[in-house]
Formats: structure tokens, C-alpha cells, sequence
């Protein structure tokens, strides 16, 4: 059982930056991928950001340039700096593993970024 716990996210100003953790109860070593997604009112769960074991990451096309994802093995943690920031981005973001077969999520943190 993997539990992941999101933190960092809040209310920004367009423009503005934020950055997000996702710190893990075993070791990301153990997790083949780690990533960022996000859901906004009235849409689906969507992907933000992938990092694999191997430190390959893939990026929505709406973030890409934005957000940069990046893994912290020592901590255990998984971080989503997210730079330049639009009203569109608001959402619960939420951190998601992937081990095994087995799928598991974090209960989301808000970011609002406000116009």
C-alpha cells in the first residue's frame, strides 16, 4: 500500500508561481511512475505531468514550458513547479503513483489562480 500526500497549493494571482509536493510512505524508487493530474469543475481528471522511475516525463500540451516536474528520491517526494500561471489552471491537482499494476492517489490539494 502506497499512500501519497499532496501540499502546496493555494490561491495565486495570474502570472504568479506555485509548487506542489507529493511526498510518498515507501520509497520512489519502488514506484515505476509518479505523476500530476488535475481536475476542474464540470471536466474530467486530466494528466498534467509524468515522471517514470528513469526520470522520463512527459507534459500536457496546455503546460508545457509552464510546469516542470521533478523528483526528489531522497525525500521521497515528487514536486510540480508551475510557473506563469493562468485562470485556466485552477483545479484540484491531485498526485497519482503507479506500482505494480496498482494505482494510487492522493486526496488533491486546490490551486485557484485568480485573474
Amino acid at each position: 500500500q502506497v499512500q501519497l500526500v499532496e501540499s502546496g497549493g493555494g490561491l495565486v494571482q495570474a502570472g504568479g508561481s506555485l509548487r506542489l509536493s507529493c511526498a510518498a510512505s515507501v520509497s520512489i524508487f519502488s514506484i515505476d511512475a509518479m505523476g500530476w493530474y488535475r481536475q476542474a469543475p464540470g471536466n474530467q481528471r486530466e494528466l498534467v505531468a509524468d515522471i517514470t522511475s528513469g526520470g522520463s516525463t512527459i507534459y500536457a500540451d496546455s503546460v508545457k514550458g509552464r510546469f516542470t516536474i521533478s523528483r526528489d528520491n531522497a525525500k521521497n517526494t515528487v514536486h510540480l513547479q508551475m510557473n506563469s500561471l493562468k485562470p485556466e489552471d485552477t483545479a484540484v491537482y491531485y498526485c497519482k503513483g503507479v506500482n505494480g499494476g496498482h494505482t494510487y492517489w492522493g486526496q488533491g490539494t486546490q490551486v485557484t489562480v485568480s485573474s
